[in-house]
């Protein structure tokens, strides 16, 4: 059987066959956000089917391809499209789009996605500058013989979200005029929405914000000594708090509606980002 390393390995060979682009910034895109990419200066797209042994997203929305290019004059590499454990992919391969863009040469991991709201005081629409997390029945991504040319075996998650760059990204829009909540985001695996009864029980946790992706990601960039700083779009009040039964078609709308001020945030911080 083919070990998470030499899997790894493959899928860099498969891309640096296709490209030598060195990303500073790997960016990957939640709902709302998938067409960022066409406003960057485009270099190379490589589709997930294209990279050998690479898992494919299959969650509708979701193109499936990286976007390797420039913010500016920062290189980034754009994960159009992520991967969900709930779409039935062992975690390792979860997170392996994330250790391939590291490998590549990313030094910043910027996260977003889209989110239901568990503060009372959030409403859709908003958007929520992750300063800490909570993973809930998502399995570790480090579990397992530990890969030690990236990282150690007990990695500190004192501070997963990088405070110099959650800095540029509360100037950015302060500067802009745009609203921007803070708060503590929870993954549960997901498909299914959460139920009234976990929303409440997240909310005791001190949840802010509750979704089906990212935290395992952080995990593992943090892992591998990246900077992390991640940014979730409020697209629906989570269950038990209105009237409205929740739905993936509300969730992309509410995103597609907040991607304005979402891309520019998103923009303007990569251009600082040190």
């Amino acid at each position: 059987m083919i070990t998470i390393s030499e899997k790894l390995n493959e899928c860099l060979k498969s891309v640096r066959k296709k490209t030598g682009f060195v990303p500073k910034v790997a960016l990957i895109l939640g709902s709302g956000l998938g067409d960022y990419a066409d406003g960057i200066n485009i270099e190379c797209e490589i589709d997930y089917h294209d990279i050998k042994g690479f898992p494919v997203s299959t969650v509708p929305g979701h193109a499936g391809k990286f976007i390797f290019g420039y913010v500016g004059e920062v290189p980034v590499v754009c994960m159009k499209g992520r991967i969900h454990y709930y779409e039935g992919y062992d975690i390792s391969d979860v997170v392996l789009p994330v250790r391939l863009m590291k490998l590549l040469g990313a030094e910043i991991l910027f996260l977003t996605n889209a989110s239901g709201g568990v503060n009372n005081t959030f409403k859709a629409g908003d958007l929520m500058l992750i300063t800490d997390h909570i993973s809930c029945f998502a399995p570790n991504p480090l579990i397992g013989k530990n890969i030690d040319e990236l990282g150690v075996r007990f990695p500190d998650m004192t501070q997963v979200y990088n405070k110099d760059l959650q800095a540029i990204i509360r100037n950015v829009a302060k500067n802009n005029s745009i609203t921007l909540k803070e708060g503590i985001y929870t993954q549960l695996t997901g498909p299914s929405f959460e139920s009234p009864a976990e929303i409440r029980m997240l909310r005791t946790l001190g949840t802010d914000a509750v979704g089906m992706s990212t935290v395992v990601e952080a995990i593992t960039a943090n892992h591998m000594n990246m900077k992390v700083c991640g940014i979730s779009c409020i697209c629906n009040l989570a269950a038990g708090m209105t009237e409205t039964p929740l739905s993936h078609e509300e969730v992309q709308q509410a995103a597609n509606d907040a991607a304005p001020k979402f891309k520019k945030i998103v923009t303007e911080s990569i251009l600082l980002f040190k």
